[in-house]
């Protein structure tokens, strides 16, 4: 308890540094890694939803052990050193109305939020032409286009099947298998005629899920947009893309990852970090998790990751066939965050919010990711898609190379010259594999969805791909978690 309260009195500039923490919170002697343990319930992953989990079974009285194959908590909120003792977003990082629990746990661990800069005009980048845009006006976020109406005519439509879809249950949707046998892009451009418009849908694909139209299952992405809301607010595409009264509205002062940081510091010492899990075996008697250099027995294990990690683990006897092939059927999108350093938010001079929207380069989405005191400017850039991918094998100049191209062409001649550039890439990332989130490709989710928050015996399953509301976000993480926990609690 000692070494607990200490952690607990660390001040939020040592919090931010997340590898420090995890750092601090050593694992064990070699010789403690190797005896064996017991316990009532092993939870796999320090990200939001097994920390959310672990707090809730703790508080119910069970014993926990947690272990995390990185040298930090957070998954994927990660606090992206900048080079000089500070950090950025790297990822997850925004939250927004109807986002309650995960408002709930930041407030617990005393981290507060600001706004989102919103002031002044977005950009707007396409078919080699700038232009601006204000985000107070009917269309909102929606870029200008000449198609807007041909896209406004199409989400009316969208936004119709959106409130047909059971949310977090959207195979039980009246026309569940004729939306899931066709991708996004195949109804957008069924939908929709001009070329405008169906970037623009190709957009709103690419900015949430980090996944081509073409990737993405039709019924997945109408549960996404159900999932942006909570129990008394139906979810809407606007609340998905929109700053204001959106998805993107606010941050987290010191950055989110002070929430999973924190939260690890409370759990104190039943996190285990470094300890990646290799096999789950199931017996009468419960579960053995054998992990590097640990093996424990327990009643119940949560695994809490997406579906494309948790298949790295072998499973003894075989998980059911619809848990097994859901798994290799829910892809990662592929992702990185580009972020350039400056003294200044420049852009607010020339009356920009610093979000822009591009048909071309290596970023496709922006983001002004300042300070609340706006005392030096950070720009944050989305790679996204094939635009990620056509960097495979990059060097780190040409990522910085091609980022910084990206933020000159958007915001002129001042973005091309930061005093620092940082760069975190998701879809190599070993104990990641993509983000933000596991998508449905067509036919996944008719045919195994059910199979996604089913346990398993002793096994569940947490994770935010596993969440009803907020599905994909920070919320849904914790959501999910919550959701396990009593799950588990009433299993044992």
């Amino acid at each position: 308890m000692t070494r607990v309260s200490r952690r607990r009195l660390l001040g939020t500039g040592a919090l931010t540094a997340a590898g420090a923490v995890a750092s601090a919170a050593a694992a064990p002697s070699a010789a403690a890694r190797t005896a064996p343990l017991s316990t009532d319930v092993v939870i796999v992953g320090a990200g939001l939803s097994g920390l959310a989990a672990a707090r809730d079974l703790v508080a119910a009285g069970r014993s926990v052990l947690v272990l995390e194959a990185r040298d930090r908590p957070g998954g994927r909120v990660y606090g992206l050193p900048l080079g000089d003792g500070t950090t950025s977003e790297g990822g997850a990082e925004f939250i927004g109305p109807t986002q309650d629990r995960i408002a709930v746990l930041a407030k617990d661990m005393g981290v507060e939020t600001f706004k989102t800069y919103n002031e002044g005009k977005n950009v707007y980048y396409r078919n080699g032409k700038r232009s601006l845009y204000a985000t107070d006006g009917l269309l909102g976020a929606v870029p200008p286009d000449w198609g807007v109406i041909d896209l406004e005519l199409a989400l009316v439509k969208l936004g119709n099947m959106i409130k047909e879809v059971p949310v977090g249950e959207p195979w039980r949707a009246a026309k569940a298998e004729e939306w899931d046998a066709q991708t996004f892009y195949t109804w957008s451009r069924s939908n929709s005629l001009s070329s405008g418009a169906r970037f623009l849908m190709d957009a709103f694909a690419s900015s949430t899920l980090s996944m081509r139209s073409q990737e993405v299952s039709l019924l997945y992405l109408l549960n996404y947009a159900a999932s942006a809301g909570n129990e008394s607010t139906p979810g809407t595409v606007d609340r998905l893309i929109n700053t204001k009264d959106g998805a993107q509205e606010s941050r987290f002062v010191g950055g989110s990852q002070e929430v999973p940081v924190r939260l690890a510091a409370r759990l104190g010492d039943i996190i285990r970090y470094n300890t990646p899990v290799r096999s789950i075996e199931t017996g009468s008697g419960g579960v053995t998790v054998t992990a590097d250099g640990l093996t424990v027995t327990a009643g119940r294990v949560v695994v809490a990751m997406s579906p494309a990690i948790a298949n790295k683990i072998d499973y003894s006897p075989a998980l059911p066939a619809s848990r097994a092939q859901l798994m290799q059927r829910y892809p990662m999108g592929s992702i990185a965050k580009f972020v350039g350093v400056y003294d200044t938010p420049f852009w607010r001079a020339d009356g920009l919010t610093g979000q822009a929207v591009a048909d071309s380069g290596a970023i496709d989405a922006t983001f002004d990711n300042s300070p609340p005191d706006g005392s030096r400017g950070i720009l944050m850039g989305f790679m996204n898609q094939a635009n990620i991918r056509k960097l495979d094998g990059a060097s780190a100049d040409e990522v910085r190379a091609a980022g910084l191209a990206s933020f000159t062409t958007l915001f002129g001649d001042k973005a091309a010259d930061p005093r620092i550039t940082a760069f975190q890439r998701w879809d190599n990332e070993m104990w990641s594999g993509g983000g933000p989130v596991g998508i449905a490709p067509p036919g996944a989710l008719t045919a195994f969805g059910p199979a996604l928050r089913a346990p398993c015996g002793p096994i569940h399953w947490a994770g935010t791909e596993t969440s009803d509301y907020w599905t994909g976000y920070m919320d849904g993480a914790v959501r999910s978690g919550e959701r396990v926990a009593r799950e588990v609690h009433a299993a044992l």
